[in-house]
């Protein structure tokens, strides 16, 4: 089983997330356990307060390193990590940027923690204690949990028994020998809608010409 641990000041925002697919095969099969962990629930104070005034003065608060040591230190994820079996992720725009080969990497985890970001961001000295720093793209958004899901869903349907037809998962965009490509554009009925008609070709039945319709129309990057 693989356990994600989401740390977080926000877990209402992943449990509509974790009831539908692929994550709702995934827990209902054993395969994944989401662990919501509060943030708050490691303040220091009753307020709950998890954020200061970045030293170097600007606009906007910083995610405080204490609470979330504390929260790591509850589940075993400060000290020496076996990268091949467990992984801390900080989600920041200045990590590696996130994609196919790095999810087929951290599927085969079994523990991966994530830390979520919100204001203006999270003190810097968190980032020791990650194993890896991740960015979903180039573009802002208001904290790390939209990021978090997308690297979970992107793994979780990778493990083997999600999907009805696990086959398809080598044949994607960016899968396998598919790397470096975009898959062929596909179609559905009706065959034609309004003038525009599903390639000819397509219809024929003939396999061989469908195959080298599908690698001439997908993109290469």
């Amino acid at each position: 089983m693989l356990t994600f641990n989401v740390i977080t000041l926000f877990p209402q925002l992943f449990t509509e997330h974790i009831n539908n697919l692929p994550f709702k095969r995934a827990v209902e099969k054993g395969l994944i356990n989401c662990n919501l962990i509060q943030l708050r629930d490691y303040a220091n104070d009753k307020r709950g307060t998890v954020d200061d005034r970045p030293f170097s003065g600007g606009i906007g608060m910083i995610l405080m390193i204490e609470p979330i040591y504390k929260a790591l230190a509850e589940i075993n994820q400060i000290g020496q990590i076996d990268k091949t079996k467990q992984r801390v992720v900080v989600l920041s725009p200045r990590g590696e940027k996130f994609t196919q080969r790095k999810a087929e990497e951290l599927s085969k985890c079994e523990q991966i923690t994530f830390i979520n970001g919100r204001y203006e961001g999270i003190d810097a000295r968190v980032e020791e204690y990650a194993t890896d720093v991740i960015s979903i793209g180039d573009y802002v958004i208001s904290g790390g949990e939209l990021a978090s899901l997308v690297i979970m869903e992107s793994i979780t349907r990778l493990l083997p028994g999600v999907l009805d037809k696990e086959n398809a998962i080598k044949i994607e965009s960016f899968s396998g020998e598919h790397e470096n490509s975009l898959e062929y554009p596909q179609y559905t009925r009706p065959e034609e809608f309004m003038g525009k008609k599903v390639p000819q070709v397509l219809l024929s039945g003939n396999h061989k010409e469908i195959e080298k319709w599908q690698k001439e129309n997908s993109k290469q990057l």
